[in-house]
């Protein structure tokens, strides 16, 4: 047996996964489409044993780590997301590469169950052989990687589709190349100037834009019965509130959403608005105004969301909290913009806020326990935007937990956040727009998963973020008040830029030529998200409709339970 073990281990790997391979060869049925299926996976799987056959003991172990390492990050993935890897995931992740850390610590448990079924692939390659093979030792050693490139090939022809159900080692790499051939041969051009033209005076108050972090909008008592208080559905003295209700993110991750925020990429044009136009950070300065970024997610001068530090040049004032715990960092957020908002300087500001990405166990002090039973607590007290949920398996009785703890985070990254900032900003020469990066997927239906967003088969809470104007009630901006029964429940991130650059001043009609309609005009929004932002080589985006009709929202909470709502 001892003399076929290298072959055994490699069975078990593949029989491991059995599972993955049957259940695409199910779904293509019998045809010509499972004959090339099946040509390809034979392909693919004498190559990986031809692998395990190259005699040089160090050419062996680099290509058993390498494979090694493709199959566990695409395990490890199927794993969290119980979702299959797709290129577009692919290309997100690469982008959302600043937070390796936190993923490591956060789906450590994961990774561990990834490294241990992989191991077999491993060392069965990894083995020194027995038996010598039959064919030239440079045939063995170019048969995985011309493996891949074929792969590759394939994946290219087809925009990144047609790995599925193929032995999944090769997917990973097969992926990297073709991300690596894309950003050779990235021709979008360099950015522009800013070229629109101002009609309006030089803009004499603050222009605030609040995106916080994974807050769904059903969530929230301005949109739901049950939601959970926000103290933006009370009227304020000195204060004028527009719920504009239920929006659509632009995408369901935060990369995408944040990076077209900060440029007003469209629906039809996204990639060259975002690769080569302004930022909203130019369109700012060439208005004459003061500029700052408030970012609380991330510390030591760390950039993210694929912000550069040529656009960072932009930025007068760059804020984070190095030496604050995540759990008060959106209260020094609200504590900061008050600073801004009560300096009579007009400036604009843009905010990232901690919110509620997971884990959601410590974001939120005792006294604002409203929601029990809860996910244990202590353990991620400094865990901005990840963290493993010990003992958190994606069933039911999790989630009802989850839920909890998220409610609980609600209310006070939300609730106290604007409660302070009523209480002690000057808001008489300011306009702040309230939203989301995008909702979240609290898997109230029961799905399986252990993740709340950027999933590759959304449903429609991923996208659904609350979208709120709030202005002086003495301050002469837009009329808001117009057509906001029109645009309610009706309009989406895409409308926020074009609302920014008429705030500023510029001439309506360039703005909605070039970016779309603002908050200002009826939008029409089509009311969809993108799930597939990262569309290569060909492929077209996907976009997910919101239908309102069938949103699911909190239920009533036991009087003992709502205390603070």
């Amino acid at each position: 047996m001892i003399r076929y073990l290298k072959e055994i281990l490699m069975a078990v790997s593949f029989a491991t996964h059995y599972d993955y391979y049957f259940s695409r060869i199910s779904a293509l049925g019998v045809g010509f489409p499972l004959m090339l299926f099946g040509g390809m996976f034979v392909v693919l799987t004498v190559a990986l044993l031809m692998a395990a056959y190259v005699r040089q003991t160090l050419i062996r172990h680099c290509l058993a780590l390498v494979i090694f390492a493709s199959a566990v990050f695409f395990d490890v993935y199927s794993r969290v997301t119980a979702d299959y890897l797709t290129y577009s995931s692919f290309v997100s992740l690469v982008y959302s590469g600043g937070f390796i850390e936190e993923a490591l610590y956060q789906y450590r448990d994961a990774i561990i169950s990834g490294v241990l079924t992989s191991l077999p692939l491993l060392v069965g390659i990894a083995l020194k052989p027995r038996r010598r093979a039959p064919v030239p030792g440079a045939w063995l050693v170019a048969a995985p990687l011309m493996a891949t490139l074929l792969l590759s090939a394939v994946l290219f022809v087809r925009a990144g589709e047609g790995a599925r159900g193929l032995p999944f080692m090769y997917t990973p790499l097969a992926y990297l190349n073709l991300f690596a051939y894309e950003a050779l041969h990235n021709t979008v051009g360099p950015r522009e100037p800013v070229t629109l033209a101002r009609t309006g005076q030089p803009v004499s108050h603050d222009i605030v834009l609040v995106i916080d972090e994974s807050v769904s909008g059903n969530y929230l008592d301005i949109n739901t019965p049950y939601g959970v208080h926000s103290n933006l559905k009370e009227p304020r003295p000195g204060v004028d509130i527009f719920n504009f209700g239920y929006a659509a993110s632009i995408a369901n991750c935060s990369v995408d959403t944040n990076v077209t925020l900060r440029y007003g990429g469209t629906r039809a044009d996204y990639v060259r608005i975002n690769s080569t136009l302004p930022s909203i950070w130019q369109y700012a300065k060439k208005a004459g105004m003061h500029t700052v970024y408030i970012d609380a997610q991330r510390t030591g001068g760390h950039l993210q969301n694929l912000m550069s530090e040529t656009e960072k040049k932009d930025i007068d004032q760059f804020v984070q909290f190095d030496q604050t715990s995540v759990r008060e960092r959106d209260m020094a957020v609200a504590a900061k913009m008050i600073e801004l908002l009560n300096d009579d300087q007009p400036q604009l500001v843009i905010v990232n806020k901690v919110g509620a990405h997971f884990p959601v166990h410590d974001k939120y002090p005792d006294g604002f326990m409203a929601y029990r039973p809860t996910l244990p607590r202590g353990q991620f007290v400094e865990v901005a935007d990840s963290g493993e949920r010990d003992g958190f398996n994606g069933q039911p009785d999790d989630w009802v937990l989850y839920r909890n703890a998220y409610k609980n985070t609600l209310l006070w990254n939300v609730g106290e956040f604007f409660s302070r900032v009523f209480a002690q900003a000057n808001l008489n020469n300011a306009l702040l727009i309230y939203t989301s990066d995008h909702g979240q997927d609290l898997h109230e239906r029961g799905n399986p998963g252990l993740n709340t967003h950027c999933g590759g088969a959304p449903v429609a809470e991923e996208g659904l973020v609350p979208l709120v104007v709030i202005q002086g009630s003495g301050l002469k901006t837009l009329d808001w008040q117009a057509h906001l029964a029109d645009n309610k429940d009706r309009s989406s991130h895409y409308n926020i830029f074009p609302t920014l650059l008429q705030l500023m001043g510029y001439d309506l009609a360039a703005v909605q030529a070039q970016y779309g309609k603002p908050l200002s005009e009826p939008t029409a929004d089509e009311f969809t998200f993108n799930y597939r932002f990262n569309a290569r080589l060909g492929a077209s985006p996907e976009w997910k409709h919101i239908d309102l009709q069938n949103i699911v929202v909190p239920e009533k909470a036991p009087t003992s339970v709502a205390v603070g709502q």
